[in-house]
């Protein structure tokens, strides 16, 4: 047999975790609570900017990918204020996931010889995590909606206030 090109396996290897991310995706928004459907347009939103990003600026992992660090910057952010905000636990496991890769950056700011080969798997590989939360957390939820009857989305940080209750 004969070996396929590099390029060849990394788009197929592209191809297959877009695959699985839309899959994830659209159960997430079909099937999904309000955690879950703002995780998928988190995601949605990341492998759009990805898009752009690479359409415009070609990938350089010799140096550091300042275009990679702001889009993982920008997930950090996202999961992290979803994970204060979600009534879930898995939020912060996506949150986690999404800091991953900024150590990544960290290593190749602290290590300017870090081969890149090391370098983008350190961005990328976490990201094959997301798909499978995300269903496995939609799941749950439907299982919660099934049992309960309903499943909370959403901490509630502040109280209605009530006028006619008495102050203590």
């Amino acid at each position: 047999t004969r070996e396929q090109p590099a390029w060849k396996k990394a788009l197929m290897r592209t191809a297959l975790f877009l695959a699985f991310l839309l899959a994830a995706l659209g159960f997430s928004v079909w099937r999904g609570g309000g955690p879950e459907r703002a995780m998928a347009a988190i995601a949605f939103g990341l492998v759009g900017a990805d898009a752009i990003l690479h359409r415009y600026i070609p990938v350089e992992f010799a140096t550091l990918d300042v275009g990679h660090l702001t889009i993982d910057l920008f997930g950090v952010s996202a999961t992290t204020a979803l994970a204060l905000c979600a009534h879930r636990f898995w939020p912060m496991i996506a949150a986690v996931l999404h800091v991953l890769p900024l150590m990544a950056h960290t290593s190749r700011i602290l290590d300017m010889t870090l081969h890149p080969a090391a370098y983008l798997t350190m961005q990328v590989a976490a990201s094959w995590l997301v798909p499978p939360l995300l269903i496995l957390a939609t799941w749950r939820h439907q299982r919660r909606l099934r049992r309960r009857g309903s499943d909370p989305s959403w901490h509630v940080w502040w109280r209605a206030s009530n006028p006619t209750m008495p102050r203590s």
